[in-house]
């Protein structure tokens, strides 16, 4: 608590509040990142208003928070700003830096309703063989991947830093470390086991750092993967998959979820294997079971409708088959950084 008649400066004020989040709150790097920027640009709509950050009232959150409306931010943005100031003035109250948070009475704007995009498990089969028909990268670390990724429901910061420490001897789970340094079990399939096991030979035939020598994955340089290594590596599967739909890595945990929740998993037990905080984050997948009894009764139902042409298909993708794969590689530099 600041002793009376001091008045730190806001940067400093603004550091110890990030460092709170980073060391009690376990926030990731990127998320404070953000932080960071929304609480300094509110700082500098102060400035130019003559005010004090510290000392806002309720009409300047209010004003600030229309300016960033006005801009057409997207719903989650203006409501991330709205949340770093509001903890920020929540933590100058508890350390006695002020006497009221003025934040306390604005509501965040109403968020739509978007189902997540996920393949359904037919398309997932499609996705998960494309290593070994695509011939591109380093098929048995990328379908090793694919699957831990899936069937461990793994968030993408949890898979890179996942050690070859925390798996179990017999491959079939794995202790990671979620949000707020927080840890769980996670458990992986046979399917995924048997990829494991041929993937892990190759790896130790690659490493070459000391940093890498625990990381499950790694790229073909035997340095750690990283998260954008990821995302290239996904982005190279997707462009090849013939699948209509805008995969990214969270789109793998999604998918993981949806698949439970329709086998008739308990909600509950998902949201822990997902290590989410808050069930109703789960509960939004109980809504992808009703999208698809929907398409599937408008697809067999006489009053249905159904498109001219349309054979056995699952999202445009015949059951049972393989979409051609394009066998052009990429530069070279770009295949041996992942």
């Amino acid at each position: 608590m600041p002793n009376k008649g001091e008045r730190p400066p806001l940067s400093l004020v603004m550091e110890r509040y990030l460092a709170y989040l980073a060391s009690v709150r376990g926030m990731a790097v990127r998320t404070l990142a953000a932080y960071r920027l929304d609480i300094a640009r509110f700082a500098g709509y102060c400035e130019k208003q003559g005010i004090l950050a510290e000392a806002a009232t309720l009409q300047e959150v209010q004003r600030f928070m229309a300016d960033i409306s006005a801009e057409d931010k997207a719903a989650v943005t203006v409501n991330r700003a709205l949340a770093s100031v509001r903890g920020f003035y929540r933590w100058l109250v508890r350390f006695g830096y002020r006497k009221d948070n003025p934040t306390g009475s604005i509501r965040s704007l109403k968020m739509p309703k978007t189902l997540p995009v996920f393949l359904w498990v037919e398309e997932m089969a499609v996705f998960a063989a494309l290593p070994d028909h695509a011939h591109i990268l380093w098929p048995l670390r990328d379908r090793a991947l694919l699957l831990a990724m899936y069937s461990g429901g793994l968030r993408i910061s949890e898979l890179v830093s996942l050690s070859v420490g925390r798996l179990e001897e017999d491959l079939s789970s794995a202790r990671v470390i979620g949000k707020g340094d927080k840890e769980r079990y996670v458990f992986f399939s046979d399917e995924t086991v048997k990829a494991l096991e041929a993937y892990l030979p190759t790896r130790q035939e690659k490493l070459r750092q000391e940093k890498s020598k625990d990381r499950l994955f790694v790229n073909q340089k035997g340095e750690c993967l990283s998260v954008s290594g990821v995302w290239w590596i996904i982005n190279q599967y997707a462009q090849r998959s013939g699948l209509q739909k805008h995969l990214h890595p969270h789109a793998l945990r999604h998918s993981f979820a949806a698949h439970l929740v329709n086998a008739g998993c308990d909600v509950r037990v998902v949201q822990a294997l997902l290590g989410h905080e808050s069930i109703a984050t789960t509960q939004r997948y109980t809504h992808v079971n009703m999208e698809r009894l929907k398409a599937v009764y408008t697809k067999a139902h006489p009053h249905g409708i159904k498109k001219s042409g349309e054979g056995n298909h699952i999202q445009g993708i015949p059951v049972g088959s393989i979409p051609r794969v394009q066998d052009n590689m990429k530069e070279k530099n770009d295949n041996e950084r992942y």
